[in-house]
This record gives structure tokens, sequence and C-alpha cells, in this order.
């Protein structure tokens, strides 16, 4: 048995495979994900897990080295979006609209659907490497 970290047979698949500049991400309970696109769904009810429980998680094994957020996100839910511009302070990103960003989950890697029912928490990570380029 796994002694720490992520514990989800299934995402600690997907991280491990994850290679440089492939793009995953992290949803509320509510995004549609394109079929063919593989979906860790880890809800089990509304709030549970929450967006931040799973983001914190995956960034403890995750290299990430630029991130994609909805603009919509700075008017709808601002203490989610302090908590993200917090967390990854020193990562580059780019806000797009929620539209293109729905648009751009055709090209994910996965997707990791958390439990969280507040406005527009949804990220899309491209994985870094742990060493020099």
């Amino acid at each position: 048995m796994k002694k720490s970290g992520i514990i989800n047979a299934q995402l600690a698949k997907c991280i491990a495979g994850l290679g440089h500049n492939e793009l995953f991400m992290i949803s509320d309970a509510g995004m549609p994900i394109p079929k063919g696109v593989e979906l860790i769904d880890l809800a089990l009810c509304g709030g549970v897990p929450t967006f931040e429980q799973v983001l914190d998680a995956v960034l403890e094994e995750t290299v990430v080295e630029y991130y994609y957020l909805a603009e919509e996100i700075l008017e709808k839910n601002e203490r989610l979006h302090q908590y993200i511009r917090t967390t990854l302070a020193q990562v580059p990103s780019e806000y797009i609209p929620h539209l293109t960003l729905k648009e751009n989950t055709k090209t994910i890697k996965f997707a990791i659907r958390t439990g969280e029912f507040t406005p527009y928490p949804n990220i899309i990570l491209r994985a870094g490497v742990s060493f020099p380029v």
C-alpha cells in the first residue's frame, strides 16, 4: 500500500504519466468533460472534496509551469481566485473566456472532477519538469 500522497490509484497513475507540456484539468462538479478524455471523478457530494483540497494534493506531486483560468472567476469567485493566485504565486497564468476554457478541454490528457459547487473553479494546468531545461 502506498504510504503517503495521493492514494487514488487512477489519479496517481495519471499524474505519474504526465509529460512536459501536457495539459490536465481540475474541475467543479458540473464541468462537461469531452468523450475520450480520461475522467478521475473524485466528487462524493456537494463540496466534497473541495477544489482546494484537490489542488493542494495534486501540487504536492506535480510540477506545474503554467495554468489557465476562466476570466469570469475574477468577478464570480474572488475567494477561490485569491486562493489559486496565492497557491500558484510563482507560476505564470492566463485568463480566457469560460467558453474557450471549455473548448480547450478537448486538448487535455485527463480531468479531475471535484465536489466543488462554487462558480468557475476550473483550472487547466500545464505540466513542467523537475529538472532545469
